[in-house]
């Protein structure tokens, strides 16, 4: 069985050195937590006597973004619901969770998509669940939210001329 040479110095590619080659972007999720919370069931006597027909509900999703301090940012996803018939609300449910991301060596160009689409991306899952759960424990069923697709979000703010910015003040992606 041959044995593999050992590498002679100046002979073959010269291995690259740390100092040309870029480092890796790494990104780390610091903490996830609820930063706003409200169910409201302003009407649950009526409707228990008198279930609503054709209840309607209208769904808005944001996606807000600060710096937090060096290579700490927050992404948060701002969530509403409101279910109504007719003139009757039925539930009005708002949550805000968010997500604290170490994000060290990122190109300045990549820094925004990364905060307004894999971040929030990441986040979802999580506020789904509180979303399907908070509604049951409300006394209706599950709101069970399809997935969203973040990068198509961001990429409509982009298109309308509503460049989001991160660094500073929050800012909502809607």
């Amino acid at each position: 069985m041959p044995k593999n040479p050992t590498p002679i110095p100046g002979n073959g590619p010269a291995a690259p050195s740390s100092a040309t080659q870029p480092q890796q972007v790494q990104v780390r999720i610091a903490g996830q937590y609820i930063k706003d919370l409200s169910f409201e069931n302003p009407n649950i006597g009526k409707l228990i006597t008198s279930p609503p027909e054709s209840p309607n509900l209208d769904v808005e999703i944001n996606v807000g973004v600060s710096n937090l301090g060096p290579n700490l940012y927050e992404a948060a996803i701002e969530f509403q619901a409101r279910a109504k018939a007719k003139e009757m609300v039925i539930y009005e449910f708002e949550i805000v969770y968010a997500g604290a991301f170490q994000i060290d060596n990122a190109p300045p160009q990549a820094l925004e998509p990364m905060l307004f689409v894999n971040c929030p991306s990441l986040l979802f899952p999580f506020l789904r669940r509180i979303v399907a759960d908070m509604t049951r424990e409300g006394g209706f069923p599950p709101l069970l939210l399809d997935p969203v697709d973040f990068g198509a979000l961001y990429l409509r703010k982009k298109q309308l001329g509503m460049p989001p910015q991160t660094g500073g003040p929050s800012t909502a992606l809607s």
